[in-house]
Protein backbone atom coordinates (compact mmCIF):
# COMPACT_ATOMS: atom_id res chain seq x y z
CA UNK A 1 0.00 0.00 0.00
CA UNK A 2 1.45 3.80 -0.73
CA UNK A 3 0.75 6.35 1.52
CA UNK A 4 0.26 9.76 0.11
CA UNK A 5 3.85 10.96 -0.22
CA UNK A 6 2.82 15.03 0.26
CA UNK A 7 0.27 16.07 2.56
CA UNK A 8 -2.48 18.56 1.45
CA UNK A 9 -3.32 21.80 2.01
CA UNK A 10 -6.68 21.31 3.30
CA UNK A 11 -8.14 20.70 6.68
CA UNK A 12 -9.11 17.57 7.28
CA UNK A 13 -11.75 16.71 9.90
CA UNK A 14 -10.75 14.09 12.12
CA UNK A 15 -13.05 11.95 14.65
CA UNK A 16 -13.02 8.99 16.81
CA UNK A 17 -14.53 5.76 14.75
CA UNK A 18 -17.91 5.20 15.34
CA UNK A 19 -18.41 1.65 16.94
CA UNK A 20 -20.90 1.39 14.52
CA UNK A 21 -19.28 1.25 11.13
CA UNK A 22 -16.66 -1.24 12.17
CA UNK A 23 -17.43 -3.71 9.43
CA UNK A 24 -18.01 -0.71 7.03
CA UNK A 25 -13.78 0.41 8.01
CA UNK A 26 -12.59 -3.04 8.21
CA UNK A 27 -13.36 -3.09 4.62
CA UNK A 28 -11.48 0.41 4.00
CA UNK A 29 -8.36 -1.30 5.69
CA UNK A 30 -8.90 -4.59 3.73
CA UNK A 31 -8.48 -2.17 0.36
CA UNK A 32 -5.84 -0.29 1.60
CA UNK A 33 -3.67 -3.30 2.34
CA UNK A 34 -4.75 -5.68 -0.71
CA UNK A 35 -1.15 -5.43 -2.12
CA UNK A 36 0.75 -4.90 0.78
CA UNK A 37 3.69 -7.49 1.22
CA UNK A 38 3.28 -8.97 4.27
CA UNK A 39 -0.62 -10.03 3.12
CA UNK A 40 0.42 -11.00 0.08
CA UNK A 41 3.18 -12.97 2.13
CA UNK A 42 0.17 -14.44 4.76
CA UNK A 43 -2.76 -14.99 1.76
CA UNK A 44 -0.77 -15.07 -1.81
CA UNK A 45 -3.74 -16.54 -3.59
CA UNK A 46 -5.53 -13.07 -4.33
CA UNK A 47 -9.12 -14.52 -4.05
CA UNK A 48 -8.40 -15.91 -0.81
CA UNK A 49 -6.81 -13.22 0.28
CA UNK A 50 -9.67 -10.64 -0.87
CA UNK A 51 -12.71 -12.78 1.26
CA UNK A 52 -9.55 -13.08 4.72
CA UNK A 53 -8.10 -9.66 4.88
CA UNK A 54 -11.89 -8.47 5.89
CA UNK A 55 -12.18 -10.24 8.64
CA UNK A 56 -8.30 -9.96 9.86
CA UNK A 57 -9.26 -5.68 9.74
CA UNK A 58 -12.16 -6.10 11.74
CA UNK A 59 -10.67 -8.06 14.79
CA UNK A 60 -7.44 -5.55 14.21
CA UNK A 61 -10.17 -2.66 14.46
CA UNK A 62 -11.83 -4.17 17.68
CA UNK A 63 -8.89 -4.48 19.42
CA UNK A 64 -7.58 -0.60 18.97
CA UNK A 65 -11.55 -0.09 19.95
CA UNK A 66 -11.27 -1.73 22.99
CA UNK A 67 -7.70 -1.02 24.27
CA UNK A 68 -6.70 1.93 22.27
CA UNK A 69 -7.99 4.80 19.77
CA UNK A 70 -9.33 4.50 16.33
CA UNK A 71 -8.97 8.26 14.44
CA UNK A 72 -10.74 8.78 10.95
CA UNK A 73 -12.23 10.80 8.41
CA UNK A 74 -15.99 11.40 8.19
CA UNK A 75 -16.10 9.77 5.21
CA UNK A 76 -13.52 6.54 6.38
CA UNK A 77 -11.52 7.75 3.46
CA UNK A 78 -8.85 6.19 5.78
CA UNK A 79 -8.15 4.91 9.45
CA UNK A 80 -5.23 5.40 11.86
CA UNK A 81 -5.29 2.71 14.69
CA UNK A 82 -2.95 3.93 17.79
CA UNK A 83 -2.42 2.11 21.03
CA UNK A 84 -1.55 4.45 23.86
CA UNK A 85 1.50 4.10 26.55
CA UNK A 86 1.26 0.94 28.60
CA UNK A 87 -0.83 -1.05 26.63
CA UNK A 88 1.07 -1.45 23.27
CA UNK A 89 1.67 -5.30 24.02
CA UNK A 90 -1.20 -7.70 22.90
CA UNK A 91 -2.44 -9.39 25.29
CA UNK A 92 -4.12 -12.38 24.87
CA UNK A 93 -7.41 -11.94 26.71
CA UNK A 94 -7.87 -9.00 24.15
CA UNK A 95 -6.89 -10.75 21.62
CA UNK A 96 -9.61 -13.40 21.93
CA UNK A 97 -12.37 -10.38 23.00
CA UNK A 98 -11.37 -8.75 19.55
CA UNK A 99 -12.26 -11.65 17.65
CA UNK A 100 -8.92 -12.87 17.07
CA UNK A 101 -9.18 -16.46 18.44
CA UNK A 102 -11.55 -17.16 15.33
CA UNK A 103 -9.39 -15.94 12.49
CA UNK A 104 -6.53 -19.14 12.27
CA UNK A 105 -9.71 -21.07 11.43
CA UNK A 106 -10.52 -18.63 8.51
CA UNK A 107 -6.50 -18.74 7.59
CA UNK A 108 -6.00 -22.23 6.79
CA UNK A 109 -3.10 -24.02 8.35
CA UNK A 110 -0.36 -23.00 5.49
CA UNK A 111 -0.96 -19.60 6.09
CA UNK A 112 -1.23 -20.03 9.94
CA UNK A 113 2.22 -21.07 10.23
CA UNK A 114 3.25 -18.12 8.31
CA UNK A 115 1.91 -15.89 11.14
CA UNK A 116 3.14 -17.95 14.07
CA UNK A 117 7.01 -17.60 12.69
CA UNK A 118 6.69 -13.61 11.41
CA UNK A 119 4.27 -12.36 14.75
CA UNK A 120 6.71 -13.51 17.49
CA UNK A 121 9.72 -12.13 15.79
CA UNK A 122 7.90 -8.81 15.26
CA UNK A 123 6.81 -8.26 18.75
CA UNK A 124 10.22 -9.50 19.87
CA UNK A 125 12.26 -6.77 17.82
CA UNK A 126 9.19 -3.94 18.78
CA UNK A 127 9.79 -4.57 22.63
CA UNK A 128 13.88 -4.58 22.25
CA UNK A 129 13.80 -1.63 19.67
CA UNK A 130 11.31 0.68 22.49
CA UNK A 131 11.24 -0.96 26.03
CA UNK A 132 9.83 2.39 27.18
CA UNK A 133 6.33 3.59 27.19
CA UNK A 134 5.10 4.85 23.90
CA UNK A 135 2.55 5.43 21.28
CA UNK A 136 1.87 2.29 18.63
CA UNK A 137 0.90 3.27 15.17
CA UNK A 138 -0.50 -0.25 14.75
CA UNK A 139 -2.51 0.39 11.37
CA UNK A 140 -2.68 3.08 8.74
CA UNK A 141 -4.73 2.92 5.79
CA UNK A 142 -6.15 5.14 3.21
CA UNK A 143 -8.28 3.91 0.51
CA UNK A 144 -6.60 2.96 -2.29
CA UNK A 145 -8.98 5.93 -4.28
CA UNK A 146 -8.34 8.56 -1.85
CA UNK A 147 -4.32 8.70 -1.74
CA UNK A 148 -1.94 11.24 -2.52
CA UNK A 149 -5.13 13.80 -0.72
CA UNK A 150 -2.98 14.12 2.62
CA UNK A 151 -5.89 12.19 4.79
CA UNK A 152 -2.40 9.94 6.03
CA UNK A 153 -0.62 12.66 7.53
CA UNK A 154 -4.15 14.11 8.36
CA UNK A 155 -4.61 11.00 10.36
CA UNK A 156 -1.15 10.97 12.13
CA UNK A 157 -1.02 14.87 13.10
CA UNK A 158 -3.15 14.84 16.30
CA UNK A 159 -1.50 11.68 17.87
CA UNK A 160 1.97 12.59 17.33
CA UNK A 161 1.27 16.28 18.82
CA UNK A 162 -0.37 14.53 21.62
CA UNK A 163 2.18 12.19 22.07
CA UNK A 164 4.93 14.93 21.76
CA UNK A 165 2.99 16.55 25.07
CA UNK A 166 3.33 13.49 26.89
CA UNK A 167 6.83 13.13 25.83
CA UNK A 168 6.07 9.70 25.19
CA UNK A 169 8.34 7.97 21.66
CA UNK A 170 6.00 6.64 18.49
CA UNK A 171 6.31 3.62 16.97
CA UNK A 172 5.66 1.80 13.83
CA UNK A 173 6.05 -1.02 11.13
CA UNK A 174 6.44 -1.08 7.46
CA UNK A 175 7.07 -4.02 5.49
CA UNK A 176 6.62 -1.33 2.45
CA UNK A 177 9.88 0.60 1.18
CA UNK A 178 7.82 3.76 -0.42
CA UNK A 179 6.35 4.14 3.54
CA UNK A 180 9.92 4.52 4.83
CA UNK A 181 10.16 8.27 3.21
CA UNK A 182 6.56 9.15 4.11
CA UNK A 183 7.29 8.30 7.64
CA UNK A 184 10.55 10.19 7.74
CA UNK A 185 9.27 13.53 6.49
CA UNK A 186 6.87 13.04 9.77
CA UNK A 187 9.73 12.76 11.94
CA UNK A 188 10.57 8.93 12.55
CA UNK A 189 13.69 6.86 11.61
CA UNK A 190 14.85 3.44 10.95
CA UNK A 191 15.66 2.27 14.25
CA UNK A 192 15.75 -1.46 12.68
CA UNK A 193 15.06 -3.63 9.83
CA UNK A 194 15.47 -7.55 8.90
CA UNK A 195 14.44 -9.96 6.30
CA UNK A 196 11.33 -12.02 7.61
CA UNK A 197 11.09 -14.75 5.30
CA UNK A 198 12.93 -15.64 1.94
CA UNK A 199 11.50 -13.96 -1.19
CA UNK A 200 11.78 -10.17 0.13
CA UNK A 201 9.45 -9.96 2.70
CA UNK A 202 11.13 -7.05 4.66
CA UNK A 203 10.47 -5.07 7.79
CA UNK A 204 11.44 -1.23 8.66
CA UNK A 205 10.82 -0.42 12.79
CA UNK A 206 10.28 3.08 12.85
CA UNK A 207 10.71 5.55 15.64
CA UNK A 208 9.82 9.23 16.41
CA UNK A 209 11.08 10.66 19.79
Amino acid sequence: MKLPEEPSKKSLEINPLDARRQKEASGVLARAFFEDPLMRYYLPDPQRRKSITPYLMLASLRYCLFYGMVDTTPDLAGLACWLPPGKTELGIWGLLRAGLGVVPLRLGWEALEKVRAIEPVVDRIHRACVPQEHWYLMILGVDPGRQGEGIGSGLMAARLAQAGDGHHPCYLETMTEYNVAFYRKRGFEVVHETDLAPGGLHVWMMLKD
